[in-house]
């Protein structure tokens, strides 16, 4: 009974989610509702002390990097470096290389350590502009931007700094370059499926005559300057957000140390409020390279950004309290699901396939589509059973450094499902629905899977790692 209180919470969630419904008001009802029928007299204090807890902390660290997100594209947009761009792309690519233009964008944001969550905000003007100038239907951007900054460089690219790929590390010792073959031809398989479904669906619209669409919401403004940038001044602020996030999350820990420790004057002789560095460092260099950004921004386009500032970032922080909502009541939804019965049911389940790698990979993707969550899934399935993957893949004479690309691998496939937080940040900020896009954000969710499992019967036949 526990496991199926906890599966017809998610289902509901998920069903809610792709009708349209806000998440902000059905998470804590599925979540709640998973707790009534599992313990009554745990609703109240479940909700107090479990979901409103982990939602106000997921605000409390990540609200900056949303306002500050949305601040900079917006500011992309008003400033008329989202047009120079395209216009450059489209002389470097041509108008049929649109999709390949922003997943290439999405996968250098991102492997230069940004954000998902300030790629999307980020790309989303100029990626809307490229495609109403190229004819490609609004409704393949959603699939393009999960592909670029969803997928091979979030988890698999070794080397790559987001937390997906760094929460192994601390579960088996190994460091953010692990099993660089693998995770080599990993990616390559994901881009090259990914980018195989999403031409076939742009032809096929091509050819029904579909183009870019009409009556669309959350349209970026068309840039009515007198003359556009040069594409290189127009790519400055994108580039001074990635190299500002690398130098930052280098420099903050040798300048602040383990813990920073101080005593507001107004609170007199109160306990010093302490911050480990560790846990927030990377936030810090985020918010840190995003607000290079936007200076850069302002400093090299002032006069079109101040003409329409005033507007155009209130409509930045609208769309960023509303995907950090989104996001952060996913967030609690899936810390309520962790703690019941039924969850540890379906770990336990998972945990008795017998294949070392398969079982990881299952366990690991499992728990990240039942949350919502890459790193949420992967961190539960990892503090459950790290012990019991390494033990089982030392018995069968498995590097280390597989365990980790499998892992990090698998928590990018499952996790995107219609309630994942990520997914409805990226449609609420392209205006458009699960029923208009989240078809193709599943398609290459299959195919990240899908290659996980390849990438577990290569290691098996040729022993790479």
């Amino acid at each position: 009974m526990s496991l199926l209180i906890v599966l017809g919470a998610l289902s509901f969630l998920m069903y809610v989610a792709y009708r349209g419904h806000s998440v902000i008001l059905f998470a804590p009802v599925a979540a709640m509702g998973a707790v009534l029928l599992t313990d009554p007299e745990l609703v109240a204090p479940m909700f107090t002390g479990l979901f409103m807890d982990r939602m106000v902390g997921f605000l409390k660290l990540y609200f900056p990097v949303f306002l500050l997100g949305a601040v900079f594209g917006k500011l992309i947009e008003i400033s008329g470096f989202s047009k120079a761009i395209v216009a450059a792309t489209i002389r470097l690519f041509g108008p049929q290389r649109a999709m390949l233009s922003i997943v290439t964008v999405c996968a250098l944001l991102t492997y230069g350590g940004v954000s998902l969550f300030v790629v999307v905000f980020a790309v989303y003007p100029f990626a809307a502009e490229l495609f109403r100038q190229a004819a490609i239907p609004k409704r393949l951007i959603p699939g393009t931007i999960a592909l670029g900054a969803f997928t091979f460089t979030m988890m698999a690219l070794p080397g790559t700094p987001q937390i997906q790929n760094i929460i192994p590390t601390a579960f088996f010792g190994t460091d953010s370059w692990a099993a660089p073959v693998l995770g080599t031809i990993g990616s390559v398989l994901i881009f090259a499926g990914g980018m195989t479904w999403l031409e076939w669906r742009r032809r096929k619209a091509a050819l029904a005559g579909e183009g870019y669409g009409d009556n669309l919401v959350n349209e970026p403004e068309p840039f009515t300057g007198d003359h556009l940038a040069h594409p290189l001044v127009a790519l400055l602020p994108l580039v001074l957000v990635g190299a500002s996030n690398m130098l930052f999350t280098v420099v903050i820990p040798h300048l602040y140390g383990g813990t920073v420790a101080f005593n507001p004057s107004s609170m007199g002789s109160a306990e010093p409020i302490v911050q480990e560095v560790p846990r927030v460092a990377a936030i810090w260099a985020v918010q840190g390279a995003l607000l290079v950004g936007i200076l850069s921004v302002l400093f090299l386009a002032w006069k079109p950004v101040t003409k329409k500032f005033a507007d155009g970032t209130r409509a930045a922080i609208g769309g960023a309290l509303l995907a950090s909502m989104n996001t952060a009541s996913e967030y609690g939804f899936g810390a309520v699901i962790a703690a019941l019965p039924g969850f540890m049911l379906v770990a336990n389940t998972l945990n008795a396939i017998p294949d070392p790698l398969v079982n990881e990979a299952v366990t690991v993707t499992a728990l990240a589509g039942i949350t919502g969550s890459a790193s949420g899934g992967m961190s539960i399935a990892l503090a459950a059973m790290a012990d019991s993957f390494i033990a089982n893949a030392q018995a069968a004479g498995i590097p280390m450094d597989v365990l980790h690309r499998i892992a990090a691998m698998a928590s990018g496939g499952m996790d995107t499902l219609p309630h994942n937080g990520a997914v409805i940040t990226l449609l609420a900020v392209t205006g458009l629905t699960h029923r208009q896009s989240y078809g193709d954000i599943f398609a290459i969710t299959v195919i990240g899977t899908s290659v996980v499992f390849v990438m577990i019967g290569l290691h098996y036949l040729t022993g790479w790692v």
